[in-house]
């Protein structure tokens, strides 16, 4: 699972433990494990939602420091609207 330059080291840390996809199709599933920044991760949980179905805490544990950022960080292969189906990814760092 690839993540923006800025925000690799706080996935690595465990700082940030949501991410929300704009995909077509899963491209991770529950039990997987990725690396990164030297870290690997688990996907815990992979729900298929509109963005704005995406609480304060998921803003807050994906790192970003509002609803409209995440949004346009999740934004890269088109635009998400509030009934745009979104994925949410939740993971953790393994030990």
């Amino acid at each position: 699972m690839q993540f923006s330059p800025e925000l690799r080291e706080r996935v690595a840390t465990g700082e940030v433990t949501v991410s929300v996809r704009r995909w077509q199709r899963p491209q991770v599933k529950a039990g997987g494990r990725y690396r990164v920044a030297g870290a690997t991760i688990e996907i815990t949980a992979i729900e298929l939602m509109p963005f704005a179905s995406l609480t304060d805490a998921d803003v807050r544990l994906s790192g970003e420091p509002d609803r409209e950022v995440l949004r346009a960080r999740a934004a890269h292969s088109g635009p998400i609207h509030d009934d745009t189906l979104v994925y949410r990814v939740e993971f953790h760092v393994l030990d």
